[in-house]
């Protein structure tokens, strides 16, 4: 059997049971890497996941932690890195939206979705890149959103989390790059998935005529993304990679 793009790698995927999480892992699999499936309540979905990832020939395992709480994030990568040495793909794909106008939106639906979506890709950025830079070598991929690019009516909280992983990717990308690591964006326009497929269909057709490219993207273009990042993609640090059908540029 010929040799993998990614075999003895390892990535840990968060928020990995379900939607475009899901296809990256699944997708980093079928490129031989090892995955670490992290979710956070829906166990049947993730044991889901770990099963095709398994027929396709790679290893999985499992674990259950909210990465919007430090200790979480903590025991996450502490359990990966006893069950496989190491971690040499992040992704950090964990997000919820809690939608209202900035009038109407009560604090905890702000902080929630700040702690899920970017405070939980600084907590497992900072645990993983000491093992990165001791091996010179990572790849981590932030999915943002091309609503942290162009701001969308009644999600000031998620257009916020999702534009602050951008600028932390900048950053953290200069920090990183002389290590070895690379650290990019990935922001995809609207993709179908469960939370686009619940959407009414008048505003399905609303969204599309807003797209040149006249459909929805699919998790599995995001995916694809994922995986060229961490493959031919080593000349990319600091980018935000727009999969938007040409919605925004």
């Amino acid at each position: 059997m010929s040799e993998l793009l990614l075999d003895g790698q390892i990535a840990l995927v968060t928020g990995a049971s379900r939607g475009i999480g899901r296809a990256c892992a699944i997708e980093l699999a079928k490129n031989g890497a090892k995955i670490v499936i992290n979710y956070t309540n829906n166990s049947e979905a993730a044991e889901s996941c770990k099963v095709e990832i398994e027929n396709l020939g790679s290893e999985a395992i499992i674990v259950q932690a909210d990465v919007s709480i430090p200790s979480d994030a903590e025991t996450l990568i502490t359990t990966a890195e006893e069950h496989f040495g190491k971690i040499d793909i992040l992704v950090n794909n964990a997000g919820i939206n809690r939608d209202r106008t900035v009038q109407r939106m009560a604090v905890e639906e702000w902080q929630t979705v700040i702690e899920t979506d970017l405070s939980s890709m600084f907590y497992c950025t900072n645990r993983v890149v000491t093992g990165m830079r001791e091996r010179g070598y990572g790849r981590i991929i932030n999915m943002s959103s091309i609503i942290g690019q162009m701001g969308n009516l009644g999600q000031s909280n998620y257009a916020a989390a999702k534009a602050g992983m951008i600028a932390f990717t900048k950053s953290a990308a200069k920090e990183l790059a002389r290590f070895g690591i690379t650290v990019n964006a990935v922001c995809p326009g609207f993709i179908a998935t469960d939370m686009v497929d619940a959407l009414d269909e008048n505003i399905k057709e609303q969204l599309i005529a807003q797209i040149p490219a006249g459909r929805f993207g699919t998790a599995e273009e995001v995916a694809a993304t994922v995986r060229f990042l961490c493959t031919e993609g080593s000349f990319y640090t600091g980018a935000q990679m727009s999969l938007n059908g040409g919605q925004y540029m």
